[in-house]
């Protein structure tokens, strides 16, 4: 499960990139600074994974990871190409997930694309070339379905009806992930992958002294993202590039304090995007081993087992589960199931999110 960074050039995004994967994508003040997409993989924090690592006290610890792309820089008229457009628009489409970087900060040292600082402009500017390759990509399915439903065939005929109002959705200005559809629908969708109808998270790229409690550019687009029900973070990039290099965590809780915040910003954006990803952290707990597994939300016992090994959803015969409060509370494995706080789960189980799983399989 990819989470695509993208936003016009010159907003942070590879700086913000660099900071969540502790990757060095090249960073610099023009456009195109980013051409071919780096990949990082980012470990994502979480307290759950830290307190389980002091009551096993195991060899080892392997936290969750969420892989983050950054996309380089799209610009008006990348839908039809302009500014290598298509390379950077395809990689947008292999992301799950995206999460679009606005420039909410005034530095008259990095240029900025249309000479001036507006993120609800920038935003649309994104979305206005979103929209026109997901219509260009709409309208080549939409004359195949109509040359079949000339022949009488309904069922062809209601996938027409379904993409005409699409179009004219997508006509309005108007995203696909903001169109209503029933289940049936929702799946003849889903098989276009269109670009607008990924899950979207706005981050807003401020300046240090707005890191805490951000600023007026923030406040708008909240407002906006309100309408669409997308959520909206805010960080200084350039700040958490500073933390970042920091080398001890006292110096880095140090600088935060500093600057009135609990954590640094990167931590909550990993959160987002791991749940922007519709995914969910399951444990496995033992003196070898204490690991967090990544998860799609729903999935049950046996697809969970999965994950760790195709055999073990093969051979799964059942789980034993301990909700992580329960475990932390008790303070073991044992104690918790002395009090009775151990399950045995089967096939049908749908894993929650901080589950403490053993698998018993048999292939």
């Amino acid at each position: 499960m990819k989470c695509g960074i993208v936003g016009l050039p010159n907003v942070g995004k590879s700086t913000l990139f660099n900071c969540l994967s502790n990757a060095k994508a090249q960073s610099a003040n023009f456009p195109f600074c980013t051409i071919e997409p780096n990949v990082g993989m980012v470990t994502v924090p979480d307290s759950r994974l830290n307190k389980l690592e002091e009551l096993v006290n195991p060899e080892r610890v392997m936290p969750a990871t969420v892989e983050i792309v950054d996309i380089a820089g799209l610009v008006k008229g990348a839908s039809k190409g302009e500014g290598l457009g298509n390379k950077f628009l395809g990689n947008i489409r292999e992301c799950n997930a995206i999460i679009h970087v606005l420039r909410c900060f005034e530095n008259d040292n990095i240029t900025h694309v249309d000479g001036s600082i507006n993120p609800l402009r920038d935003k649309e500017t994104i979305d206005f070339e979103l929209q026109l390759k997901d219509l260009e990509t709409l309208e080549k399915r939409v004359d195949k379905h109509r040359k079949a439903a000339r022949t009488g065939n309904k069922s062809e005929q209601v996938i027409v009806d379904l993409l005409d109002r699409l179009k004219n959705h997508l006509e309005q200005g108007k995203s696909v992930r903001s169109f209503e559809r029933n289940e049936d629908e929702a799946e003849l969708i889903k098989e276009s992958q269109f670009l607008t109808d990924k899950p979207i998270l706005y981050l807003c790229n401020v300046d240090e002294a707005a890191a805490k409690d951000g600023n007026e550019w923030v406040e708008k687009v909240k407002e906006m993202a309100a309408e669409e029900g997308a959520e909206v973070i805010y960080l200084a990039a350039a700040t958490e590039a500073d933390i970042s290099e920091l080398e001890s965590y006292e110096e880095r809780t140090m600088f935060l304090e500093d600057l009135g915040l609990e954590e640094a910003g990167v931590n909550k954006v990993i959160r987002a995007a791991y749940d922007l990803l519709d995914l969910q952290t399951y444990f496995t707990a033992g003196v070898k081993e204490v690991r967090a597994w990544t998860i799609k939300k729903g999935f049950t016992a046996p697809q969970a087992a999965g994950v760790i090994h195709t055999d073990f959803e093969k051979g799964f015969i059942r789980a034993e589960v301990i909700a992580y409060e329960d475990y932390a509370n008790f303070g073991s494995e044992s104690k918790a199931r002395d009090a009775g706080k151990l399950s045995v789960e089967g096939k049908e189980y749908v894993v929650q999110d901080g589950d403490v799983m053993h698998f018993r399989f048999n292939v």
